[in-house]
């Protein structure tokens, strides 16, 4: 695709488990833990990868991994790769204990090589954020500290939101919330860059893929199989071991299991909706969705392994029950659409 002429760097800040104060929540009534900042960056970026794949750019990972790495470091990668821009995946927090404090805001540096074109593309970014996420707005604004100072292309820094407000630290490990953050921060890049944005909800917008295929697609395909489990290389080449990962996805999700992409195999691995109507014994990408879902109401489900043993149901009958829905432990219709709004 014509799109791949840009090179999108995509980062997230800390590690999963930092040292330093303040990069996680206090601890979660209900779920009994602390949430650390780096499982919603993390998250968001992966899904801002998935949407630039999906719309043709060239992406570069800045920080695979899921321990910290220094800020030196992360300018040092980024500086090599001669990229169109830079995303940085963040999370606020004002004081330790939980408080009012909210929303989303997005920085630039005035001290960026690109200073002009990096508030821009923070103003692209954080106008698509305000229109398409829950949070209340809190402004695009300088701050001149570290990767955002440092690199040598235009970069934003998105605080999605407070991780010592409760209803926001839920959202942290809302997959849903996560997917619309990466999402509407491509759709900022596309902005800034003046590419039509292609929706990740429409399934006319994605190719069939089988053996042999070799294009943008199958880096997004790769990507998502990696977060389901397997360990592919995310090359853009459809070989047999993509088309092996593709029939485990398949076999483990119901589906008919020809190693082919198509509209079923597409629409599960994003987990689009309609949902299935989910009962105890299934298992597979709903499942999982499902169980994230509960665990950000403050549900624990104990393991979130796609698998619709008794503490999913246990749970789901408590969110059932705090729902005034029928209790029966099945996830049809009216249970998806009190998880999902």
């Amino acid at each position: 695709m014509a799109n791949e002429i840009f090179y999108i760097g995509a980062n997230d800040e800390h590690g999963v488990n930092p040292p330093t104060p303040g990069k996680r929540t206090p601890v979660i009534p209900g779920l009994n833990r602390q949430i650390y900042e780096n499982e919603f960056n993390y998250a968001a970026k992966n899904f801002f990868i998935e949407a630039c794949f999906r719309n043709g750019f060239s992406v570069y990972d800045v920080k695979p991994e899921r321990y910290d790495v220094s800020i030196s470091e992360r300018v040092r990668r980024i500086n090599r790769q001669n990229l169109t821009l830079l995303v940085t995946f963040a999370y606020n927090a004002y004081l330790e204990e939980f408080n009012s404090a909210s929303g989303v805001e997005v920085f630039y540096s005035t001290l960026n090589l690109q200073a002009a074109q990096s508030r821009r593309l923070a103003e692209n970014i954080y106008q698509q954020l305000i229109q398409g996420t829950p949070q209340v707005g809190r402004g695009v604004k300088p701050l001149d500290v570290g990767v955002l100072s440092n690199v040598n292309c235009p970069s934003a820094l998105i605080e999605a939101g407070f991780m010592t407000n409760l209803a926001e630290a839920r959202l942290m490990i809302n997959p849903l919330f996560q997917t619309e953050v990466g999402e509407e921060s491509c759709h900022g890049v596309c902005d800034f860059l003046g590419v039509q944005y292609i929706p990740r909800d429409n399934l006319a917008n994605y190719s069939l893929l089988r053996l042999g295929s070799d294009n943008n697609f199958v880096f997004l395909l790769q990507t998502i199989l990696n977060r389901s489990g397997a360990n592919l290389i995310v090359d853009g080449n459809f070989g047999s071991r993509t088309q092996a990962a593709v029939r485990t996805f398949q076999q483990n999700n119901g589906l008919s299991a020809d190693g082919i992409v198509g509209n079923n195999t597409w629409k599960t691995l994003l987990t689009l909706p309609p949902y299935p109507t989910l009962r105890q014994g299934n298992s597979g990408a709903y499942v999982k969705l499902m169980q994230q879902l509960l665990e950000s109401n403050l549900i624990p489900v104990g393991s979130i392994d796609g698998i619709f043993g008794t503490q999913t149901a246990n749970a789901v009958r408590v969110f059932q029950q705090n729902n005034n829905l029928t209790v029966d432990g099945i996830v049809g219709n009216n249970t998806w659409t009190a998880l999902t709004t």
